[in-house]
């Protein structure tokens, strides 16, 4: 009689607490859908405008774009899993979504690098970066809105998967600023090489956080 009792106390309060998560993971996961899908397009726009204007900065903020994809992807998963195993494994789901999103960091940063350092060694000058003064605005507010709200969810759901995904989108924020600035400054000035230390600095910061979603999954 006394299991019987101790059952009925746990389970009611197990499958409330799966109710109260389920809607949050299923805000997590129209997030990431809509990082996929957005990401995907952005990526595949700036790649062609980048090399039809022979703009090196805008053409790897497109392949940085699909480091992205490749996070959102990696939260995608986890969500499907945690919510088909009513959170059972989610440990072991989060540690995957974590060593996922450091890897895509650390693509980030040696994607950035190399785009530096060949912008420096070639003093490349575009034909124009009209479109990636374009692409920048739209991506700021984009990202500034997709930030606010895994953050968000991050912190309700506490799970530092969610919160290194959030990070990474906020490392494209902050991409997006400096193609702007990059943009911007070289249809006023016409010196081509100004993203360069600032995508460095971006990649330093890309780095620390790889670094630290390996951390936190070990």
């Amino acid at each position: 009689m006394t299991q019987k009792n101790t059952m009925t106390d746990v389970s009611p309060q197990t499958a409330s607490d799966d109710n109260a998560r389920d809607p949050l993971y299923r805000t997590a996961y129209i997030l990431a859908l809509i990082t996929i899908g957005y990401n995907l397009v952005e990526g595949v726009v700036s790649i062609i405008l980048g090399l039809e204007g022979e703009t090196l900065s805008l053409f790897g903020f497109g392949l940085d774009s699909f480091v992205e994809v490749i996070s959102g992807m990696g939260i995608l998963h986890m969500v499907q899993r945690i919510r088909r195993d009513r959170g059972e494994n989610r440990n072991r789901f989060e540690r995957r979504a974590l060593r996922i999103t450091g890897t895509s960091f650390y693509l980030l940063t040696v994607g950035l690098t190399f785009s530096s350092v060949t912008n420096l060694w070639r003093g490349h000058a575009p034909e124009t970066t009209f479109w990636g003064i374009v692409i920048a605005l739209v991506s700021i507010v984009t990202m500034q809105l997709l930030v606010h709200y895994k953050m968000k969810v991050g912190l309700e759901l506490r799970s530092e998967a969610l919160l290194a995904d959030a990070n990474c989108t906020k490392a494209c924020l902050y991409l997006s600023v400096v193609l702007l600035v990059a943009s911007a400054g070289y249809e006023l000035t016409g010196i081509g090489g100004l993203d360069s230390l600032g995508a460095l600095g971006i990649a330093f910061w890309s780095f620390r956080e790889g670094r630290e979603s390996f951390e936190k999954a070990s």
